[in-house]
């Protein structure tokens, strides 16, 4: 009976994963988006105790805009067992003048909803809220956070309902998806594939990971990739790249 009963929630649960991003997907072809959403993959996990400094940088190929370089400088902290919450300041640099200014400002949450391997897939949800600083625009969202093993091999989905709203701006609702296929070569070494999809997105490169300890709960996990734009609205390439230093 046990094994009938994990049997069918392992099938319940694919299904929900098929049925959410389908869903997602057939969102994101009518949604309105302004914004590129390379950024970063989302994991469902969460460790007690844990605390976090991260760093992220995002340069685009890109004629259509005079920013072609965005980061962010987060820190956080996990306060339960099953929650992680992170702020942000994220910035703007300008290629024509080198100017670099604050943008906006940005709280975050992690909810672990399963325990990991508790199911055929790990799931969580991630809950943003940023506020614009030259204008103003708020914009929510929360994305369903999923992963799986085979092996060696990590799938992860990221799937994202949001919506801009504010005196500067039409409220509009938006959808996205961000998927990733990685490969557990080594804990220093992880090559994998990442993919971007929303109305103003869709790209498609490689990226490599890893982290090195450096003792009790103390770790720097670093990623770096090149996302190629598969679509007029997405920047030609897009390098991105993240430093989280856990302690």
């Amino acid at each position: 009976m046990q094994k009938t009963n994990n049997y069918l929630r392992a099938i319940a649960s694919n299904i929900i994963v098929l049925v959410i991003f389908s869903a997602n997907l057939l969102l994101t072809s009518n949604a309105i988006a302004d914004g590129i959403t390379i950024d970063k993959v989302y994991h469902p996990y969460v460790q007690p105790l844990e605390r976090e400094l991260e760093f992220r940088w995002l340069n685009y190929d890109d004629d259509k805009s005079s920013n072609n370089q965005a980061y962010r400088l987060g820190l956080g902290k996990s306060f339960a067992t099953n929650w992680f919450a992170e702020a942000y300041i994220i910035g703007e640099k300008n290629n024509i003048n080198n100017d670099s200014t604050i943008s906006a400002y940005e709280l975050e949450a992690i909810w672990q909803l399963t325990e990991q391997g508790e199911y055929s897939a790990d799931w969580g949800l991630l809950f943003e809220i940023e506020r614009q600083t030259d204008q103003s625009i708020w914009e929510g969202s929360t994305t369903l956070l999923i992963e799986r093993e085979w092996g060696r091999t990590i799938g992860t989905a990221n799937l994202t309902l949001g919506v801009e709203a504010g005196s500067d701006i039409d409220s509009e609702l938006e959808t996205a998806a961000a998927m990733q296929v990685r490969y557990r070569y080594s804990r220093a070494l992880e090559p994998a594939l990442e993919l971007y999809v929303s109305s103003s997105t869709l790209g498609l490169g490689p990226v490599l990971m890893g982290e090195n300890r450096f003792g009790n709960r103390k770790k720097l996990h670093w990623e770096f990739g090149i996302i190629a734009g598969l679509s007029d609205k997405t920047p030609n390439a897009t390098l991105r790249a993240l430093a989280e230093y856990e302690f």
